[in-house]
């Protein structure tokens, strides 16, 4: 394979010189940031149409995003370069270096809960109701999001030569991105390896999430429920696939992987919370 290539052999997608970034003007500019540009603007814009559709001033989530914007990347890459310290202790200037990748969703989520919980105690709005408003968004921008790692070819899984195989030259993958397992596999003379597109899989998943927050919109027994089946329904999805994927976090000085502790405790989180509070309620009981 040349190093742009990036083929679905089984599926019979055959991919030729996919670039990771293109030029304007001599500007540089690279897929991933447009793709995940591109996630955001159109989650955003799902929160501005929920919030007209609901009877809320879409104002508010345009004012809201400046800042969830900015404090998610800030969030997203502390969070990846805290628990890859390892990779980033002896290279400083590269923990600037975003065009490379390394963008954890988690942190981005969490810093977004953060300044919700702040901008709605300053502008004295129920955050439960925006945050119930912004979560078809939120996820639906995850999904477009994952494909900027498809451009920078990370966040595969394991070896896997099955239906959805995808194949990529080595040196276009970090070399840490393969395992042990995958190096096992490579075809003698070959220059590619085959694995589980699991940016694929999440991405597909995170639509499933998003369609189903959709649907359940107008049974929903409280404001904040729509963000709890956010947090379990992300989290069941995550924790299944982060047990494929070969660039996951550990928390520092264990094995344990970090985004699969968050994705279990997320969903029993939100199970636990949703259960709380609809025994808690009295029937016939308002928002």
């Amino acid at each position: 394979m040349n190093i742009g290539d990036i083929a679905f052999p089984n599926l019979g997608i055959y991919l030729s010189d996919v670039p990771k970034s293109f030029s304007i003007f001599g500007f540089s500019i690279a897929f991933y940031g447009l793709i995940i540009g591109i996630g955001v603007l159109a989650g955003l814009l799902m929160a501005v149409h929920m919030a007209k559709v609901t009877g809320q001033n879409p104002d508010d989530y345009w004012d809201f995003a400046i800042y969830a914007v900015i404090f998610s990347i800030i969030g997203g890459r502390i969070y990846y370069v805290v628990f890859s310290w390892d990779y980033y202790k002896d290279d400083l200037l590269g923990i600037f270096r975003l065009r490379n990748g390394g963008m954890a969703i988690y942190g981005a989520v969490i810093a977004a809960f953060i300044t919700l919980f702040v901008y709605c105690r300053i502008k004295k709005k129920n955050p439960l109701l925006m945050g119930d408003t912004a979560m078809p968004g939120l996820i639906l921008g995850q999904a477009i999001g994952r494909w900027g790692n498809f451009m920078n070819r990370e966040v595969f899984g394991e070896y896997y030569d099955g239906l959805f195989s995808m194949q990529l030259p080595v040196e276009a993958v970090r070399a840490r991105d393969i395992s042990d397992n995958i190096a096992a596999h490579i075809p003698a003379g070959a220059n590619y390896i085959n694995v589980h597109p699991t940016f694929l899989y999440e991405s597909v998943w995170n639509l499933l999430v998003m369609a189903f927050l959709l649907l359940f919109r107008k049974h929903k027994k409280f404001d904040g429920e729509l963000c709890l089946l956010y947090l379990g329904g992300y989290g069941l999805g995550r924790f299944i696939i982060e047990g494929i994927r070969t660039d996951t976090l550990f928390i520092p000085g264990t094995s344990v992987p970090v985004s699969q502790v968050l994705a279990l405790l997320m969903v029993v989180f939100a199970v636990g919370a949703d259960l709380f509070v609809r025994m808690k309620r009295k029937p016939g009981t308002a928002n």
